[in-house]
């Protein structure tokens, strides 16, 4: 059951998680608002997300398309809901017409599923591009070698529009340890903006969680996906 102390909780996080954006934005010589916070909502009740939104957090990150296209059905367009996880190409239908960017594209197929949904529901649907750079084989992404070739083929789907990167780090006590993952992963992005490929836009770094943001944002980003430091430590039924 969801209480008023629990309410009081997530407005302190939050706002907790806001001085450490700024002062990460600050140290890095950049501007706060430019960062956007996308409040990772998978697993938590409506009225956690409700709260979030009171305080003007407005976008979201679901990792299963189930899960977010109920959340969508209860909020609808008061929010912006982005698709964070693991992309399967049959599921794509479900979600298609609900998203504000899909920040997994990470295959052709996936891309061929997304431009024939797209272009049936008359949508340009915002992507990012999920890159492997650590080369974990637990993490989906295309890996860095791939990266300038897949994004020359995506370019030529109409109804496609690649906004940026995307990465997960491993996770790590220390996030001095996986900075260069987030510093590559901006080298690549400079190079792809440097190449003026039509139809790909280099506005966006997302990359960075909970436990390695402000590293994250120093090195570049400028979405963030955060949910435990928010929402606390998550509930799984």
């Amino acid at each position: 059951m969801f209480t008023s102390e629990d309410e009081l909780t997530i407005r302190k996080n939050l706002n907790e998680i806001r001085e450490r954006i700024n002062n990460a934005a600050v140290r890095s010589g950049r501007n706060p608002e430019d960062i956007l916070l996308v409040a990772v909502s998978k697993t938590v009740g409506a009225e956690a997300i409700e709260t979030v939104i009171k305080e003007k957090v407005l976008n979201f990150g679901e990792n299963r398309v189930q899960e977010l296209v109920q959340k969508y059905d209860i909020f609808n367009e008061r929010c912006n809901w982005h698709l964070i996880g693991r992309l399967q190409t049959n599921k794509v239908k479900y979600i298609v017409d609900k998203v504000t960017m899909i920040h997994s594209l990470d295959r052709l197929g996936l891309a061929d599923e997304i431009q024939k949904r797209a272009q049936a529901c008359n949508r340009i649907v915002d992507t990012l591009i999920q890159v492997n750079v650590s080369g974990e084989k637990t993490k989906a992404g295309i890996s860095p070698e791939e990266v300038h070739d897949f994004v020359r083929k995506v370019s030529l789907y109409p109804n496609i529009k690649v906004k940026g990167l995307m990465t997960i780090a491993p996770y790590t006590e220390d996030p001095e340890n996986v900075r260069w993952i987030f510093r590559r992963l901006r080298n690549i992005s400079v190079d792809i903006e440097g190449e003026n490929i039509d139809n790909i836009d280099m506005q966006y770094l997302s990359m960075g969680m909970s436990h390695d943001f402000e590293v994250a944002i120093e090195e570049g980003a400028n979405i963030v996906r955060i949910g435990s430091s928010i929402f606390g430590e998550r509930q799984y039924t």
